[in-house]
């Protein structure tokens, strides 16, 4: 950058002092800058016709341009970078907008500085869903949640009855699963979530579920108490479960715009045909889901299932050699017989427990 060149922040801080009506002199001692420079800025303002306030809306990469625009033939050879190729690079673990320039940098003779990429970039990601801004780390965190939806399943000679929908989402690249389930029960969630960490392939190392009275027993603002049978699953797999915050709808932005968008392609076009099985209804479910997943973004290169290859697959944890066993805790009170009553089967105890409350485990 050349010697009469100032940074952004001493430009706007010579206007200000020459709008309060100092010297060229005066500003020069103020902000220890040499009078020659302090000439140039402001003769460059008055060209450019800036004055002090600047417009609330002018950024710092705007007002850079309007001083220093760059000739047709510079700004030619000035390629822009790939927003989408910069946007994915950054959910990889430590990737920084940092180290993008400088690869951008080193790979361009004529390139950009880098306050003009980064602001830029942020511009660009102005225009893409408030959702797919977040800037998720690959294989991070997968977001769960029941849809709302049912769809009806007839069995032959039997009542119909509503399946409920499961739906989870990996925050990096997008990529869904859905399943049906018969109710909203524990062990239906827990199923769910062993499918779905199957058909991932891996494991993520944070789940992120609402505050459902099935994953959580005592919902709280700090520290929510995690049904048991669902923090074991959690040792199981080694990954960590961290309920979204109550009123925070930011914190399950991503299961919340995947669940409509599941809700207009994957589940309304199945809204005219009959179901005799849940797994009938699966099955159509998992057609639709693949089109889903594999739908090229409007604003983003590729697809879900794309990036999902690139980004998060590589980065999940490997699954453990053995399934989930899915059990249920209960904490009857022993009685004065020595024994414990655990649906309707009694088990005996060593004496000293008697009167206790137990914790018994029923796979």
């Amino acid at each position: 950058m050349p010697a009469h060149r100032l940074p952004m922040r001493k430009i706007k801080d010579v206007l200000r002092l020459h709008a309060a009506g100092l010297s060229a002199r005066g500003i020069a001692r103020s902000l220890s800058i040499g009078r020659t420079t302090i000439a140039r800025t402001l003769d460059r303002a008055q060209e450019a016709g800036l004055s002090w306030p600047l417009p609330e809306e002018m950024t710092d990469a705007e007002l850079e341009r309007t001083l220093y625009p760059a000739s047709p033939a510079a700004e030619a050879e000035r390629p822009v970078p790939d927003w989408s190729y910069v946007a994915q690079e950054l959910r990889k673990k430590g990737v920084t907008l940092r180290l993008l320039w400088e690869e951008y940098h080193a790979s361009h003779g004529e390139a950009y500085r880098y306050s003009w990429f980064c602001e830029a970039y942020r511009q660009w990601k102005k225009t893409i869903d408030p959702v797919m801004r977040q800037e998720h780390k690959a294989g991070e965190k997968l977001f769960v949640d029941w849809a709302g939806q049912t769809r009806t399943v007839v069995p032959f000679g039997e009542p119909a009855w509503e399946a409920q929908i499961f739906v989870a989402v990996l925050g990096a690249s997008g990529y869904a699963y859905v399943e049906a389930t018969r109710t909203q029960t524990l062990p239906d969630w827990i199923g769910a979530h062993v499918r779905t960490l199957e058909a991932l392939g891996g494991v993520p190392r944070v789940v992120v579920p609402d505050n459902t009275r099935t994953a959580v027993t005592k919902p709280c603002y700090y520290e929510p108490d995690l049904n048991r049978t669902y923090a074991d699953l959690a040792t199981h797999y080694g990954m960590a479960i961290v309920p979204a915050r109550v009123r925070r709808p930011r914190d399950k932005a991503k299961v919340e715009s995947t669940v409509l968008a599941v809700s207009r392609r994957v589940l309304a076009p199945l809204r005219n045909r009959a179901f005799t099985s849940l797994s009938a209804l699966n099955e159509a479910i998992q057609e639709e889901l693949d089109a889903f997943n594999r739908r090229a973004f409007q604003k983003l290169e590729g697809s879900r299932e794309s990036q999902f290859e690139a980004i998060d697959r590589p980065a999940l944890e490997p699954l453990p050699t053995a399934r989930f066993e899915y059990a249920e805790w209960k904490r009857p009170r022993a009685g004065i017989n020595y024994h414990v009553t655990v649906d309707g089967h009694h088990y005996s105890i060593p004496f000293r427990l008697v009167r206790q409350v137990i914790d018994v485990r029923v796979t």
